[in-house]
């Protein structure tokens, strides 16, 4: 933020740094795994899979294909639509809940297979919450003059923690990878565009809602945690509905009053796609039509922190977002947490 005088002798505000979405990208495997297939083991078939979560088909990665290896070709497509080479970047953040892993970070691999310069380059752990958690932390890099700009990428491999009998979760899941590029700009424009605000929370009394109990220190890997099937992933899918729903009705709610918005101002909303029922719910909740309601969930299923970056890169690239375009962010994940933000296109 800069001031100058004015003719009184007073200072007023000259400019505001905001930081802005300049490109986007995503990816997904090419193997295409339909509601058949995802059905045989559970004994569900095709129709009933598509009316309980609202998906056709997902994405699985092959083997061998990690979550960086999605995450490089999402990130080279949001540096070529924002005209910035990974070599300008000034920091790569990374939300996954499958790293390649422990350490070093999938950050650092992304950073060296585009051939970024030395940067700061950091995963982010907040499960499907991630994407926003890192595009909040990229604006107040960026605001507060620390970088000019970052890649935030969000990239799953969901297939490889899947038990592919477990009815909670084995129909619901997908591969795939997300990006965008911000930057910062200065403006003296009130209503221009750019990220206007982003809000996290977090509750870890829910964390046993979403969880991948083994692999960590609590539960390290061992014979009989795979025995127990403890390194899958598992889900108490009712209660998840649930905690959803309420958390982020609320904080949309506290969002819209901050900004003195109503649901009636929102051009487009762009939403974690967990399951098309709780999109749908939210939706009648908040009083949203229809029509400004976007999603991809149909091809892609639940990517985990994945799915937002993608449904955006995709509502971009097909004109569902265009310039001046009030855009609604809400995700919800493990931990539990959840997140909202507001960008003006």
């Amino acid at each position: 933020m800069s001031f100058v005088d004015d003719p009184q002798g007073h200072f007023v505000r000259n400019s505001v740094k905001r930081s802005r979405i300049v490109g986007t990208g995503s990816f997904v495997p090419p193997r295409v795994v339909g509601n058949e297939e995802v059905g045989r083991p559970l004994g569900l078939d095709p129709g009933k899979i598509l009316a309980l979560t609202g998906i056709r088909t997902r994405h699985w990665a092959e083997q061998g294909q990690a979550s960086s290896d999605l995450a490089v070709a999402a990130g080279q497509r949001a540096c070529e639509a924002a005209g910035l080479a990974p070599k300008s970047l000034d920091a790569i953040l990374v939300s996954t809940t499958s790293p390649d892993s422990a350490f070093p970070s999938t950050a650092c691999h992304v950073q060296r297979a585009l051939g970024a310069g030395p940067l700061m380059a950091v995963d982010l752990s907040a499960s499907c919450s991630g994407f926003l958690y890192g595009l909040s932390m990229a604006d107040v890099l960026i605001r507060s003059g620390q970088i000019r700009s970052c890649l935030v990428v969000a990239a799953e491999v969901k297939s490889s923690s899947l038990d592919v009998t477990d009815r909670e979760t084995a129909m619901l899941f997908g591969d795939g990878a997300g990006a965008v590029v911000v930057v910062g700009e200065e403006s003296t424009q009130p209503d221009a565009a750019g990220i206007l605000g982003l809000r996290l929370y977090a509750e870890g009394a829910g964390h046993g809602l979403i969880t991948i109990p083994a692999g960590g220190s609590r539960h390290p890997g061992g014979i009989e945690s795979v025995r127990a099937k403890k390194h899958f992933l598992h889900m108490r899918g009712s209660a998840v509905f649930r905690a959803a729903v309420r958390h982020l009705e609320r904080a949309v709610m506290d969002l819209f009053k901050e900004f003195g918005l109503t649901a009636r101002d929102v051009t487009r909303v762009i939403a974690h796609q967990a399951n098309a029922r709780i999109l749908e719910q939210l939706r009648r909740r908040l009083g949203l039509s229809q029509d400004v309601m976007y999603s991809v969930i149909e091809r892609y299923g639940n990517t985990s922190s994945a799915s937002l970056p993608i449904a955006l890169d995709q509502a971009v690239r097909t004109q569902q977002v265009a310039s001046g375009d009030l855009v609604l962010f809400g995700a919800f994940g493990g931990g539990v947490t959840w997140a909202t933000g507001l960008v003006r296109w």
